[in-house]
């Protein structure tokens, strides 16, 4: 698996709501992007590593996002997950052009194992 360089258009910004979470999939992969209240937009692996909650649903705060299976706080910044609890998570490159929402740094053909 090789990781490209190439942005890929995933949605007009104005549908990406601040401080709400939405899912998209992007080359086999479940991506959560976020606008937070600042305007930037983050994106990140949409599967809290400690029992997969969907990061999509959970509570932006600032540059967080709370899970909603378990309340983890994780950087949206950096994907780290914060303290007392521990773990990390895939961030993703984002930028806004022309009115679009763009993900860059996705693998080719990566497949996600879930507990479904």
């Amino acid at each position: 698996m090789s990781v490209t360089r190439e942005m890929v258009k995933v949605m007009k910004l104005e549908e990406l709501k601040p401080q709400i979470g939405k899912e998209v999939r992007v080359r086999d992969q479940s991506v959560a992007l976020f606008r937070l209240s600042n305007g930037e937009v983050r994106a990140v692996s949409n599967r809290c590593p400690h029992k997969s909650g969907p990061l999509a649903e959970g509570i932006v705060s600032g540059e967080f996002v709370f899970c909603p299976l378990h309340d983890w706080k994780i950087s949206l910044t950096t994907g780290e997950v914060q303290k007392p609890d521990d773990g990390c998570i895939q961030t993703y490159e984002t930028a806004v052009i022309d009115g679009y929402v763009y993900i860059g740094g996705l693998k080719e053909h990566e497949k996600h194992h879930s507990d479904r």
